[in-house]
């Protein structure tokens, strides 16, 4: 590392002088460290979920164990996006891929508070500009200097969400005045939604590594669930005025994104050019995004895209209830279904990474099912990508879609059966990427699990059968 300065230490060299001391830790409580985990894993799989579900949700539960998670000497929590051979693949708990995965907070809502204070109390600027990557040491936590759309509003869904199962009101309280500044960042000249009308039409740098102009169902609906937590978030502290003024937009957003962005089978992107000087700075990439204002290149435009509901699949989570019509909702899975299930792969181009191939199954990133296929659209719509199919099988198992849900996940996980691929290490960018942990929220769509610190309250569906809650 060079200076001083820039060590940031291990957790464990904290509670463990050498590796001898770990192992003489390890020796003398081996047998109720071993009692414990084996309890949790048969107690799991005691519950009468179907077996693609345990086998999804548990099998990736061991990315937390693997070299993409870390915990510094002052007892944060970290993450790569993934690992490669012999380093971390993507630094800094990268905001817009750790918004998928569910099981941190859920398992160790310890660990996930500490990824919120680092979002905002060392990652967010006065102005509300979240760099989307965390710079260690935290001294230099904003250096990377980029706001992602999807990856900010994930993160006030996520404080929403770790409140929400913490019940640590004074902690919400701290917190906040970042919160809010998150969310006031979408409104600045030049910015994600800067008439405030409710409609992201700026610049929007997301997780496909590119930039979107104009309003998308993607970001937007991200947007209409940070707003609509946000408002919940500003009533438990009294910000009353906030509150209303978040409620009003997405309910604005709302009535926007139903009218004009569905089709009548899916939400589609509106592209709508900007131009770069009037573009707020911190939004757009150097080498992410296109260098034609005119006629941007790397957009989804007319496309029905795998995870364009996955603001709606984190709401769900969050126990926020619907952010778009609910008959939308419903269509939009089924033409996902339709347009972007592939029960063989033969015959598909894909033009980027091959993580599924010929007789394979898998929901692709995109098609275009009605043609006006942008010339140069995003990079990565041919792909297939477990984090991304894993949202939308999960949103399908919300809405009740169970039999498409299901076929959904288990073609991800014949794909890593262990005779093609390893089934404990679902790569996307690396090996045991962050984002295939999104599939512990089939447990919460099929149980019905919601729990609830503030209120004191738990929620479960109204069916019969073995819970592991």
């Amino acid at each position: 590392c060079g200076a001083d300065s820039d060590v940031v230490g291990n957790e464990y060299a904290t509670r463990f002088r050498d590796a001898w001391h770990a192992a003489e830790y390890v020796a003398a409580h081996l047998r109720p460290l071993e009692r414990g985990t084996v309890e949790f894993v048969r107690e799991f799989c005691r519950s009468d979920l179907p077996a693609v579900v345990r086998e999804a949700a548990l099998f990736n539960l061991s990315t937390l164990r693997s070299q993409t998670c870390f915990r510094t000497a002052d007892g944060n929590f970290f993450g790569w996006e993934g690992c490669s051979d012999r380093h971390g693949c993507c630094h800094g708990s990268c905001t817009h891929v750790w918004n998928y995965e569910q099981a941190t907070a859920f398992l160790f809502g310890d660990l996930a508070r500490t990824m919120r204070d680092i979002e905002f109390r060392h990652c967010t600027a006065e102005n509300g500009h979240m760099s989307f990557r965390v710079h260690l040491p935290l001294s230099r936590a904003r250096d990377f200097a980029l706001a992602a759309a999807d990856g900010q509003m994930g993160c006030i869904l996520k404080m929403y969400r770790d409140w929400q199962l913490a019940g640590d009101d004074a902690w919400l309280h701290q917190v906040w005045p970042r919160v809010r500044k998150a969310v006031e960042f979408c409104w600045i000249p030049g910015g994600w939604d800067a008439d405030c009308d409710g409609v992201m039409e700026g610049c929007q740098h997301n997780t496909m590594d590119v930039e979107y102009y104009g309003p998308n169902p993607q970001m937007q609906i991200w947007y209409l669930g940070a707003l609509r937590a946000a408002a919940a978030m500003a009533d438990a502290v009294g910000d009353t005025d906030f509150a209303a003024q978040c409620r009003e937009l997405f309910h604005a957003g709302r009535r926007w994104t139903d009218a004009e962005l569905f089709n009548g089978e899916y939400y589609e992107h509106r592209i709508q050019p900007q131009d770069p000087a009037r573009t707020a700075p911190g939004l757009r990439h150097a080498t992410m995004g296109s260098a034609n204002f005119a006629d941007p290149d790397f957009q989804l435009g007319a496309g029905c895209l795998v995870d364009q509901l996955v603001g709606q699949f984190m709401a769900h989570v969050c126990g926020l209830g619907y952010l778009l019509d609910p008959r939308h909702v419903r269509r939009t899975l089924q033409s996902i279904m339709r347009h972007n299930f592939r029960p063989t792969l033969h015959g598909h181009f894909s033009n980027m990474r091959t993580f599924a191939l010929n007789d394979e199954s898998a929901l692709l990133m995109a098609t275009y099912p009605h043609g006006r296929r942008p010339a140069k659209p995003f990079p990565y719509c041919t792909e297939v990508m477990t984090g991304f199919e894993y949202t939308a099988a999960v949103g399908m198992l919300f809405e009740g879609q169970t039999r498409n849900g299901l076929r959904c996940l288990q073609a991800v996980r014949e794909r890593y059966d262990g005779r093609k691929r390893n089934p404990f290490d679902e790569a996307e960018c690396g090996h045991h990427y962050a984002r295939a942990m999104a599939p512990w929220a089939a447990v919460l769509a099929l149980t019905g699990f919601h729990y609830s610190a503030v209120d004191g309250t738990v929620r479960l569906a109204a069916r019969t059968g073995r819970h592991f809650w």
